[in-house]
């Protein structure tokens, strides 16, 4: 249950609304925003839903809401914009994430950026700490190589966004980058998102790579009960009985968070896929399908990259999959949808 308040209700309604609901029997808790009261545990009487819609401060009182409320749109019927560094995802135009699998030095890193920036992407992507599945292979520069990304993204341009592995690392990456991803492996590490949430950075939540769309949209819960709004999605792919592709890219849960959920969701078909030839034309099948943009890597020597170098497209074939772009977005289900600006 959901109780809304005004959002002019005062310190002391809050605080009077919070207690006659546990004076009630209830387990009520204040999430700062939107200022709205979850109410866990049993569910209310009639009677004690009568109570609360008469107190002062109270402007609703929703007993019937989805398993993720603050992510749904039983409160935001408008979808969410979140903007990253002067970008903003969700407002109807198509964003394009890029940039390095892996940060792996200044040289590498400016010159991709450059060409990110070149070929009219929004945002730097890179990783600085790799959780890869083999301890043995790269696990990226780290500290230095947060430092590196946010100086290649400055040289370019661009706002940057990089995985936090835990909580360790969060502080680094919130401090260096515009964006803090939450990676598929870390998607249901709760203290990790609980903290993302406190960060009140914008948060990219990538789907687990076993998750439903209902857990996914739980994950991006946990960072809005902290009371941090800017959440976007990012579908990567499943794991399915397939073996012709990396994971199993699942362009028809865009539809279903759109319908579920206010929070913007991009696509990134390099982990989705996990093969260059099938990067570009995913991309152009998510923008078709109306994902808010693309999450892509990119690497000027994919051949010999230290990370995932074989799903990597080159920044040419990045330039021409943008300026390409403008007839899949006008196949999008939604009118708003525009093609990426450029210049």
């Amino acid at each position: 249950m959901l109780v809304v308040l005004t959002s002019e209700a005062t310190t002391e309604q809050r605080e009077s609304v919070l207690a006659e609901i546990r004076r009630l029997g209830l387990s009520p808790r204040l999430v700062a925003t939107p200022p709205i009261i979850t109410i866990g545990g049993r569910s209310a009487s009639g009677a004690q839903l009568a109570a609360i819609r008469n107190l002062a401060g109270v402007t609703e009182v929703l007993a019937e809401v989805p398993p993720f409320p603050l992510a749904s749109r039983a409160l935001h019927s408008e979808r969410s914009r979140v903007e990253i560094g002067g970008v903003i995802v969700g407002s109807g135009e198509f964003v394009i994430f890029a940039g390095p699998c892996a940060v792996e030095s200044e040289e590498q890193a400016v010159t991709i950026a450059r060409a990110v920036a070149a070929a009219g992407g929004h945002i730097l992507r890179g990783g600085a700490y790799k959780p890869r599945t083999s301890p043995y292979s790269f696990q990226g520069l780290g500290p230095a190589g947060l430092k590196i990304l946010a100086a290649a993204g400055h040289e370019a341009g661009l706002p940057v966004v990089s995985e936090a592995l835990d909580e360790a690392s969060l502080e680094l990456v919130a401090e260096w980058c515009d964006m803090i991803q939450v990676g598929s492996r870390n998607m249901q590490n709760y203290a990790l998102l609980r903290a993302c949430g406190r960060m009140r950075k914008p948060v990219l939540v990538k789907r687990g790579m076993a998750a439903t769309v209902e857990e996914w949209l739980l994950a991006a819960e946990y960072v809005l009960a902290e009371g941090n709004p800017n959440v976007v999605l990012c579908e990567r792919g499943i794991r399915t009985f397939s073996d012709h592709t990396r994971n199993t890219l699942d362009l028809a849960a865009v539809l279903e968070v759109h319908a579920l959920s206010h929070l913007p969701v991009i696509v990134d078909p390099s982990h989705g896929t996990g093969q260059r030839s099938k990067v570009v034309p995913m991309a152009r099948a998510a923008a078709a399908v109306g994902a808010d943009g693309v999450m892509i890597e990119v690497h000027h020597d994919p051949d010999h990259a230290l990370s995932d170098g074989v799903q990597a497209i080159l920044p040419a074939e990045l330039a021409d999959l943008i300026t390409g772009l403008a007839d899949c977005i006008q196949l999008a289900p939604r009118p708003e949808r525009r093609a990426p600006a450029r210049g």
